[in-house]
């Protein structure tokens, strides 16, 4: 039992009550914060009922006992070696301090604090990377609502906060709108069920991207995180008609062309238009970047699909492209024609003369990457999903498609039909493309070397590594990689580009045979989307449905798909890098999934021992900085 004697605020205007900080939580100045009432308790303070003066002040009323208070914060900072937030009673003109603890802080005034004490040898480098929590760097890097207008805004529902910032545009309900909208110098999101690698244009146009299914690894919640926007998904309150182009929720109708506000941070969708705040990058910032390099070991790469993603990611410290997923560069404009003309055709020759037409895009796209990346590795990954993904589903675009390959409606659609999946994500994809259909492999390889070797004519240092998606059985990807290194040796590409061909580990099976796969491959990059998809046995785009209710009832601590199922998932990665390090100790091993850039998996990638982490640009500060935390923590 603890026996405190009371002390009394309100006993006339010789006694007060404040809250103080040592430094401004919200900006980290190093200057004290506070404020106080006179003839008062605590709880007036923190109900709000009257308005309390500034710490300063009470140098006015009180002079001694404001003396007094400066020599106990400056005495209980410099023993903690922290911002302390203190509460202190006056009576009858004596000074008491009830309690000091730690204060809580925003992301900016962390990193001036910590950076700060460093330069006044209160604490060390060391101990200020251990003190910034990674997932507050987010708070940085992105445009986020003013905190007043969200205050007076109506909230219209909640869906799952997938990919961090915040978005003011008006509702569009389809790809091909969004993206004229915006070329009319409209500012848009783009609202769906769900999206498809198919509305890659739109959601490059619009602001942000609203979807009622999906979960954090859903397309949209994947592509939106890669490319820096906001996005919120699987908001199932949410009605969305898509033909009527409209949404509903709670009797509330938000038509095309009205305006919603989302904060991809919390999931918020908001009507109308709010307030949004820029991103600033301070000094500071930079300095406990750096300071986190000195630590860490990871290498920090980035998924990056084209040179503008590239570029920001190496703003923030990127040492390579960690994941290009050539798929996204299908479907700008007229690529999505030669696409399908190569899906359509009926017979090799046909294949090859549409994928000639893809080749020469390709190799640019490759080039501008190489340009970007001088003399960092970029891993390409081929082809990898299914190829109905490219064909229309709307009557209106199949009947134009159709027009356009000059084919009847009704074979067209016998051959979407014919493609159609039941389960595509476990279906023909992957690796599984270029066993049937070499000819893609061999287009894109020629495409990723070409590039390389026009690089090099002109002075700069490219590193390609191609990558095989989705291998199981190590006979698959023998057959891939021959068929690359046929096309390299025809091009006498070793003779002046240094290139590796490796494989993603995204199927269970491939983990478990990976002594076998290390003897044939030059690197390995873990998919960790698609390894907890299989090795959990979670659809990633319905597990949304149920995954909150399995970390409310603790069956998984968190969801597996934004950190690593350490237990399950995390044991198939380690067997996977005892297994490959056994035959070959120097093997390349990463990882590439969304995992790459949360910071409880980076720590796990260093424990097992791999080389590099990848992950979307405006994640590669948090990534760096967990891996110096993680180095550090070893230490």
């Amino acid at each position: 039992v603890n026996v405190q004697s009371m002390v009394f605020g309100n006993m006339g205007d010789t006694s007060g009550t404040g809250v103080c900080f040592t430094r401004n939580p919200s900006t980290g100045e190093n200057k004290f914060y506070g404020e106080f009432l006179m003839n008062a308790q605590g709880e007036d303070v923190v109900a709000g009922i009257r308005t309390p003066q500034t710490i300063d002040e009470l140098n006015k009323v009180m002079p001694e006992c404001y003396t007094q208070l400066v020599d106990i914060y400056k005495k209980l900072e410099n023993h903690y070696a922290d911002m302390q937030d203190m509460e202190f009673t006056i009576q009858d003109s004596k000074l008491f301090l009830l309690q000091t603890r730690t204060g809580k802080r925003t992301a900016q005034s962390a990193l001036k604090i910590a950076v700060d004490m460093v330069d006044e040898n209160l604490i060390n480098k060391k101990a200020a990377i251990l003190r910034i929590d990674p997932n507050q760097l987010d708070q940085l890097l992105h445009k986020r609502l003013d905190p007043v207008a969200k205050k007076e805004a109506e909230l219209l529902t909640k869906g799952l906060p997938a990919s961090p910032g915040a978005a003011v545009g008006e509702a569009v309900f389809t790809a091909n709108k969004a993206k004229d909208m915006a070329e009319e110098g409209r500012t848009v999101i783009l609202v769906r069920n769900e999206t498809s690698p198919e509305d890659i244009e739109g959601m490059n146009a619009a602001q942000g991207i609203l979807t009622a299914r999906g979960g954090m690894t859903s397309h949209a919640a994947v592509v939106a995180r890669g490319m820096g926007k906001c996005c919120v998904a699987g908001a199932g309150d949410i009605n969305v008609s898509e033909e009527e182009e409209k949404f509903t929720i709670n009797g509330i109708e938000i038509k095309e062309g009205d305006f919603i506000t989302l904060d991809g941070s919390t999931g918020e969708i908001f009507k109308d238009k709010l307030r949004v705040i820029d991103p600033e990058m301070s000094g500071d910032f930079a300095k406990l970047m750096e300071w986190a390099d000195e630590f860490r070991k990871l290498k920090i790469k980035t998924n990056a699909d084209t040179p503008h993603d590239a570029k920001i990611a190496k703003e923030f410290g990127a040492e390579g492209i960690g994941l290009c997923r050539t798929e996204h560069m299908f479907f700008e404009g007229e690529r999505i024609k030669a696409v399908r003309e190569m899906i359509l055709a009926e017979d090799l020759e046909g294949r090859k003369k549409a994928l000639a037409k893809i080749l020469s895009m390709q190799k640019e796209d490759f080039k501008g990457l190489f340009k970007v990346m001088d003399g960092f590795p970029v891993i390409v990954r081929l082809l990898d999903p299914p190829l109905h993904e490219f064909l229309p589903k709307e009557e209106d675009d199949i009947a134009e498609l159709a027009k356009e390959m000059d084919m009847s409606i009704e074979k067209l659609k016998e051959k979407i039909e014919s493609l159609h999946e039941f389960n595509p994500m476990l279906g023909f994809r992957g690796c599984r493309l270029g066993v049937t259909y070499p000819e893609i492999t061999e287009m894109q390889a020629r495409a990723i070397f070409e590039a390389a070797l026009e690089c090099k004519e002109e002075g700069m240092n490219p590193i390609p590594q191609i990558e095989v998606p989705l291998v199981g059985n190590v006979k698959e990807f023998v057959l891939i990689r021959d068929i690359i290194q046929n096309v390299a040796d025809e091009l006498k590409v070793a003779e002046k580009v240094k290139f590796q061909i490796g494989t993603m580990i995204e199927v269970p099976r491939a983990a478990i045979t990976a002594d076998k796969i290390a003897k044939e491959t030059d690197f390995m990059s873990f998919g960790t989307n698609d390894l907890t998809q299989m090795g959990c046995g979670f659809s990633r785009d319905d597990s949304g449905k149920f995954l909150g209710k399995y970390v409310e009832n603790g069956i998984y601590e968190r969801d597996p798909f934004q950190a690593i199922d350490q237990d399950g998932v995390g044991e198939l990665m380690k067997i996977c890098v005892e297994k490959a390090r056994s035959i070959k100790p120097d093997i390349e091993i990463g990882i590439c999934g969304e995992h790459g850039g949360e910071p409880s998996s980076v720590e796990f990638c260093h424990k097992i021992g791999m080389n590099d982490v990848s992950c979307s640009p405006y994640r590669v500060p948090i990534a760096r900085l967990a891996a110096a935390q993680a180095a550090l923590k070893e230490e």
